[in-house]
This record gives structure tokens, sequence and C-alpha cells, in this order.
């Protein structure tokens, strides 16, 4: 099966953003992708490749886990989609590219992105700070959400997520497969394990290489630690059982392959702010 045939986007968050010189923020970096439609005025963004220039009837796609700032010194509107993909088993294929940052827009696409707010007005951001909504919590919040829509919204929405990706695909080009495969790999595994307890030893194993120099290539490529990693996607797959199933505390530390639930409930605080309970009762509290 291809990547492909398994690539399920969700509508986070779409909506119209109208600033006036207070789009302003350092240093974001997000687990969902970003696409901008800009109808008015001008604004930059800034990416590891380079500073772009935001201009009106202009796309952009910021793919997720890119370290990025924004700048705005004008009257500046543009519609937001923020996209998620929730991976159980596999590597998204948007992985296997490299997107072009910036196209041209057509009219089409405009009334699709407009189309894409009037099913989904519940995924407005109340604030433009990424702060405020770029967070473990809100995001698991906006995921129930989406999932809890009538299926009807969910495929239309989905209908339009590709037609509006396929439009960056037309230009994107794939990565070069070599030494990223090896830690692509070990990716796919901590994701098809997350049930079971994950050593570096596995991983490097299944990356051919030794332990240290496969720790050194791992957190040149990911930013952080294996360890660390596996730990992050633990709490994020926590987090998605706490929301939307009916299990204890204890049941999903053991579905994570934690044997002691105390050493669970430490991480899961130290990683989110929260103990599980708490973030569960806010679930609730919201929905």
């Amino acid at each position: 099966m291809k990547k492909i045939d398994i690539f399920h986007p969700l509508t986070l968050n779409v909506g119209l953003a109208i600033h006036n010189a207070d789009w302003n923020w350092q240093n974001v970096t997000s687990p969902f992708t970003r696409i901008y439609y800009v109808t008015k005025g001008h604004a930059k963004i800034i990416l590891p490749s380079g500073e772009y220039q935001l201009k009106p009837d202009h796309m952009y796609m910021i793919p997720s886990f890119t370290l990025h700032s924004y700048s705005c010194e004008e009257h500046f509107e543009h519609y937001y989609i923020h996209i998620y993909e929730k991976l159980e088993f596999e590597s998204s294929f948007m992985d296997d590219y490299n997107f072009p940052v910036e196209i041209k827009g057509e009219s089409i696409d405009l009334e699709l992105v407009k189309r894409l707010c009037e099913l989904n007005p519940s995924m407005a951001l109340p604030k433009s700070d990424p702060r405020s909504y770029d967070n473990d919590l809100t995001l698991s919040e906006y995921i129930t959400r989406n999932e809890q829509r009538d299926i009807t919204l969910k495929l239309e929405s989905r209908g339009i997520l590709f037609q509006l990706i396929a439009k960056f695909m037309k230009e994107a080009k794939p990565k070069e497969d070599d030494i990223d495969n090896r830690i692509k790999k070990t990716l796919i595994m901590i994701q098809k394990n997350l049930d079971k307890k994950i050593s570096v030893e596995d991983l490097a194993k299944e990356a051919c290489l030794c332990k240290g120099y496969f720790t050194r290539l791992f957190k040149e490529k990911m930013k952080t630690l294996p360890t660390h990693y596996i730990i992050q996607r633990k709490i994020e797959r926590a987090q998605q059982m706490l929301t939307i199933k009916d299990i204890s505390i204890r049941d999903v530390a053991a579905e994570l392959g934690y044997d002691d639930c105390s050493h669970f409930i430490s991480i899961f605080k130290r990683e989110t702010g929260i103990t599980p309970q708490d973030f569960r009762m806010h679930a609730i509290d919201m929905h």
C-alpha cells in the first residue's frame, strides 16, 4: 500500500485573519502543516530556507515541525488552514517531498478556501497568537472537535484539502533517498510500536548503525534525542486516548508500554505541564 493511500488530513483550523501590523511571532514550530491564501496587504515569513514576502493572490505552505517566524508592518489579510495528520502506522507521504513555499493562487483556490471556512465555522481561531493554540491541550481539543463532526462535513473538507495540497504537489520535488532513509525507518518503527518499550539499541539496529553514531545522527536530523522523541510520540498518543476513549489512566499507561503508572503520570506532567487526570477533565469540560 502506498503512503498516499493512507493519507488522511484533518482540518484542524481554518478562517480569515485580519491584521494591522500585529502578526509578529518568533520561532514558531508546530505538529501541523499551514497553508495561507493572502488576499490583502503584505507580510513576511522567515524559514530556514530564507525569507519570503507574502503577497495577494498567492498561496503559501509551511510544513509541520518547520521552525519559522512572522513579520507584519501593515494591514494584512489572509485565510489560514492548519492541516493535521494523525499517523497511526506510517510516516506521511508529505515527508518524502520538498514542497514549494509559494505558488500562484487562482480564483478556484480562493473559492475552495472560502467553502472550507463555511463548512468549519467552529474551527476558526479566537486569537492569532500561536501560544494560544499551538499547545498539546488545544491541539487535542481541535482534533476531537474534528472527529465529532458529521461525516458529510468531514468528506467535503477532506476533499478540499486534497485539492489544495495537490496544487503544491505539482511543483514538489522528491527528497533525496540518502542518509535520511535510515532515520525514516526508525520513525516508522517508533510509530508502529508505541505500545511497547523501545530502546535506542533497537532503533540503531533497525538503522544498521552503531548506537553512538545513530544517536548523533538522529539528533542532527530530528533536533531531539531518540529517547525524547519516543516520549513525545507516546504522550501524543496518550492525549488522543484520554480524549476519545473511556479508559483508565492505568490502562493508558499499560497500552503505551509503561509498567509503572506513577512513572507515566510523572512523564506526562513533565511534557505537558498537567497530569493525565487534569488533561481528561479539561477535555470533558470543553466538549
